[in-house]
């Protein structure tokens, strides 16, 4: 019998274009081919093993639970998992890629390598498409094994014998020492000839070298150098490579809170990570990565600044209807499972702002001049300069009703601050001082009613008594520096309302009863990304060293191979939501950045 680990035990590997998760066990509970949100041919990970799944590893009695690995690692900096097994009659290491795919088709290879001793091995091949709906149909052609089902096929490939039972492929060997045995499975449409048999061991030196190239351009040498890098080669993997476009994680619907309902598709790229995610690559020498990211920008806003979606597609798609799979009962029963997100229709004014930083920032820190990117900035502050005292949905995406979100108008006045600067700075043609009036009027509003003077701390949303982590930004966008003492008093406010017992920071309050603020029902764990945050502001003010320990703290809720969910349930110690999750890595990579040269660590 198989069961879905917990979210940490899992891998990732991918080609830059899709991602599998492999659990401990050896088994891939989730891949969507061919594209990261295609219909997933193992959906096991949100069901049963019956919605689909691909196991290897050392043959276990039937009806038992598979060993996990006693050990595993990346090879390197790279994406290539080892996975070893040490078993009464010797030990066995199973490597696990996705070649970097190219024009080629996606490829999971699996090569099985005898260590020690005779190891009895066994591959259980479960194929469902649809996300475990469709049963494919399943033969041999020229000795191959095919699964096709409508639009999709899929083709495995195995040194080995394999045989079917039960509507699942098997094989059963024996490894020793000096065997080197290779299975891969490739996607192809079915329409079209079978794809290429796979040279595994010529792809396995592609998919080393690719990599070990791709880290070299790094520039970061700092301290904690294994986690950025590690967070960087993560980043790479969400990124779709043919439009340059960045995945807020691999996965769909892995709940907030375990059993709960707060479970998101989120296999689409979100524009509120477009301002970090640039900063975070450009500092560490990804200048390629930063412009086909503010390339992929461009194209998905497109000549229609008014209808700015908060997210798209990875190739800028605007339709990303939601729906719920009823089929499938969801990760350890939390459900529904969703795909698409509704959310994507929403009025949320602060991604007017984090576009506008994004190509400021390219703008100054040298990115190759883009004329349409000035014409775009210019266009979004004419649309703000009308909508921006209007309430909205706010970065959290909240489905209750629209309020007047502190942070949406600070980001509102970001993009109006930069939009200025660049003027000033650069002689593009605007209304200087029509903008330069706007901007102090959006920050006065700000801080006449989003500012609680009893408490000393800015709020939620005008007229609120409630917090929100999102305030952390203040500072950070330059609205009021660190010393400021409004600055301070909502950092204290947060850490000390808004902190979980060991430290780290929700986003807002969940009460979980009807009156939360989302409008949705029960809880969720501590908001990574905001606990990031936190350790940023401490430094801001001058309590570096009480960042440093936050920051710290952090790295080490990431699992053996440095990967993080979006949250983190600190009553059942687990990672809990989406994984591995861009809107982590991200401010991670940020915030060792910002420490670093702040002297947190003494460098």
């Amino acid at each position: 019998m198989h069961v879905a680990g917990r979210i940490e035990d899992y891998a990732l590997i991918g080609d830059m274009q899709t991602a599998a998760l492999v659990g401990r066990d050896g088994s891939a509970d989730w891949l969507c081919l061919p594209r990261f949100d295609s219909h997933a041919i193992f959906a096991g990970l949100l069901g049963t093993e019956e919605h689909g799944f691909w196991r290897l590893g050392p043959a276990h009695p039937t009806g038992s639970s598979p060993p996990p690995a006693t050990r595993r690692r990346y090879r390197g900096e790279s994406l290539i998992l080892e996975s070893e097994w040490d078993t009464p009659r010797g030990t066995v290491r199973v490597t696990d890629f996705m070649p970097p795919r190219g024009n080629h088709a996606p490829q999971l290879v699996r090569i099985i390598e005898g260590v020690s001793g005779r190891v009895p091995m066994r591959s259980t091949l479960r194929m469902r498409f649809s996300y475990g709906w469709v049963v494919p149909w399943v033969h041999k052609v020229d000795g191959r094994t095919v699964a096709v089902a409508g639009p999709d096929s899929v083709w495995l490939d195995a040194d080995v014998d394999t045989y079917g039972e039960d509507l699942t492929t098997y094989s059963d060997f024996t490894v020793q020492p000096g065997d080197r045995i290779a299975m891969a499975l490739s996607w192809q449409a079915s329409h079209r000839e079978p794809p290429p048999v796979t040279d595994a061991a010529e792809a396995l030196q592609i998919t080393e070298d690719f990599w070990s190239d791709w880290v070299g351009h790094c520039t970061y040498h700092g301290p904690y150098r294994e986690a950025v890098v590690r967070s960087l080669i993560t980043l790479k993997a969400l990124t779709y490579a043919p439009t340059g476009g960045i995945v807020a994680a691999p996965t769909t619907s892995l709940p907030e809170a375990i059993g709960g309902s707060r479970n998101w598709d989120y296999r689409f790229t979100w524009l509120r990570d477009a301002a970090i995610t640039l900063s975070s690559l450009l500092r560490t020498g990804y200048v390629e990565e930063a412009r086909a990211w503010r390339e992929w920008l461009l194209r998905a806003v497109a000549g229609d600044p008014e209808n700015l979606q908060i997210m798209y597609g990875i190739a800028g798609e605007r339709e990303l209807g939601e729906a719920e799979l009823s089929w499938l009962p969801g990760y350890e029963n939390s459900t529904p499972v969703r795909v698409g997100n509704g959310a994507a229709g929403q009025l949320q004014l602060d991604v007017y702002g984090e576009v506008t930083e994004a190509l400021y920032l390219a703008h100054k820190t040298g990115l190759a001049r883009n004329d349409y990117a000035q014409i775009l900035q210019l266009k979004l502050i004419r649309y703000l300069e009308e909508h921006w005292d209007e309430p909205d949905e706010g970065i959290w995406e909240v489905r209750g009703p629209r309020r007047h979100f502190v942070h949406s108008k600070v980001m509102a006045w970001t993009a109006v601050d930069r939009t200025v600067k660049l003027i000033e700075s650069d002689g593009v043609d605007g209304p200087l001082e029509r903008w330069k009036e706007l901007r102090e009027r959006i920050h006065r509003d700000v801080c006449t009613k989003g500012y609680d003077r009893q408490r000393n701390t800015f709020t939620q949303y005008y007229g609120s008594e409630e917090l929100d982590a999102s305030l952390l930004l203040i500072p950070q966008m330059g609205f009021l520096p660190p010393d400021d003492k409004r600055v301070i008093g909502t950092v204290e406010a947060v850490q000390r309302e808004l902190s979980t017992p060991d430290g780290f920071v929700m986003r807002y309050p969940t009460s979980g009863d009807e009156e939360n603020i989302d409008g949705l029902e029960g809880e969720e764990g501590a908001f990574l990304a905001c606990s990031f945050w936190l350790a940023d502001d401490l430094a801001m003010i001058g309590r570096v060293e009480e960042a440093r320990k936050l920051f710290e703290k952090l790295l080490a809720l990431r699992n053996d191979l440095g990967l993080l969910a979006e949250e983190w349930d600190s009553g059942n110690q687990r990672q809990v939501g989406n994984f591995p999750q861009a809107f982590s890595h991200v401010p991670m990579i940020d915030s060792a950045l910002r420490l670093t040269t702040s002297g947190a660590y003494g460098v």
